[in-house]
């Protein structure tokens, strides 16, 4: 069996792409092609080496990041190429023949030969990239640079309907987007962000707005729920609930709920604060969802806060009495020239008069004797 890397090298531009190709792979293998069916899908293929017949050897590859391993009669292969699955615009396979009945046998393997594969276009980095979906669309934005940005995707397994533009843009500080009418829970979506120079391929990592925290207080223990999820609403969901008080360090803990509340114990002379999110499995990596804070105020200092505001109502007239204003007692001297001006009632404080209880006093005359009492 002839070693491959004894074979004919690759004539370097000589790939026939479904999709526009302006970049070449390299490798030294007989009559190498790269073909690009879409964005997101690399075909790989040569021609049948010299010396050797159709079904007469195996063909494995792999890449050079992977493990996994493989295996194919035909002269070809399709793969997943992901810019920012891969963080970079190039892949890198090895290939191989293998002899023998199944591709389970290792003897007479030739020597591995490297292929890089490089997309049609160099990679764009776009800036801070979310998708947020609910029940009916999906939005993804981006933060813009100087180059504008046009977004095309993909659904999984609908072949028929190829590559969409997305057809709703929008553009506000600080960040650019587009509104995808599309289930991106039941479907696998993929996105191309085009710059003209470059591109940027990915499946999005999918942000749910965070069911709303709700607080009740039960005695001495709070009773935590949440309302059942608009996406997803039959999916096992794990909430997360961070809590601080008192300055105490932040706790946090994992719940499971069917319905029912939650219950914390509540210490009423301290301050707490509320953090939860929620994601779709305790084995799974925590979605990025809107995180839901929440703030508990302590019931003594509520009722403290709102008796003060009830006395200030109350008295305020005496705790912030009216002050006249001096300039029309001034004003009125300057114009009459009256020394002995006496203010207008009602322009000048006066204080209240204090109620004086008066009382007679009879004196006796001098010559009269007072009498005594037999």
């Amino acid at each position: 069996m002839p070693e491959l890397s004894q074979l004919s090298s690759l004539s370097h531009g000589d790939s026939a792409p479904l999709f526009p190709v302006d970049r070449a792979g390299t490798a030294d293998w007989p009559g190498f092609r790269t073909r690009w069916p879409n964005p997101f899908t690399v075909n790989v293929s040569w021609q049948l080496p010299r010396g050797l017949q159709d079904g007469e050897v195996f063909y494995k590859y792999r890449d050079q990041t992977d493990k996994s391993r493989g295996c194919t009669i035909w002269r070809n292969f399709t793969e997943s190429f992901l810019t920012e699955e891969m963080g970079s615009d190039r892949r890198t396979f090895y290939v191989w023949t293998v002899g023998g009945k199944s591709c389970d046998d290792h003897l007479n393997e030739s020597t591995r030969v490297a292929i890089t594969v490089h997309t049609p276009k160099p990679r764009a980095k776009v800036r801070d990239v979310k998708c947020l979906i609910n029940a009916t669309e999906m939005n993804c934005s981006w933060i813009p640079e100087n180059k504008p940005v046009h977004l095309f995707y993909r659904v999984r397994g609908n072949f028929s309907k190829g590559l969409k533009k997305c057809d709703r843009p929008y553009s506000s500080a600080p960040r650019s987007g587009c509104y995808l009418k599309v289930n991106a829970v039941m479907s696998d979506i993929y996105i191309l962000l085009d710059t003209g120079a470059g591109w940027s391929t990915f499946k999005p990592v999918l942000e749910i707005p965070s069911p709303k925290l709700k607080i009740s207080v039960v005695g001495d223990k709070f009773n935590l729920s949440w309302p059942p999820p608009v996406v997803g609403k039959y999916f096992l969901w794990v909430y997360e609930v961070c809590y601080k008080k008192c300055n105490e360090p932040k706790v946090c803990s994992n719940f499971i709920t069917h319905g029912e509340p939650i219950q914390i114990h509540y210490d009423k002379r301290c301050l707490y604060e509320f953090q939860s999110r929620a994601r779709t499995s305790a084995d799974e990596p925590p979605d990025k969802t809107l995180v839901v804070v929440a703030i508990v105020v302590p019931i003594i200092l509520s009722a403290c806060i709102i008796l003060s505001c009830y006395c200030f109502r109350r008295h305020r007239q005496i705790i912030c009495p009216t002050i006249p204003d001096p300039s029309a007692i001034f004003k009125e001297m300057m114009l009459t020239g009256n020394k002995e001006f006496k203010p207008t009632t009602g322009k000048v404080y006066q204080p209240v008069p204090e109620v004086v209880e008066s009382c007679k006093l009879t004196l006796p005359l001098c010559n009269e004797i007072p009498q005594e009492n037999s």
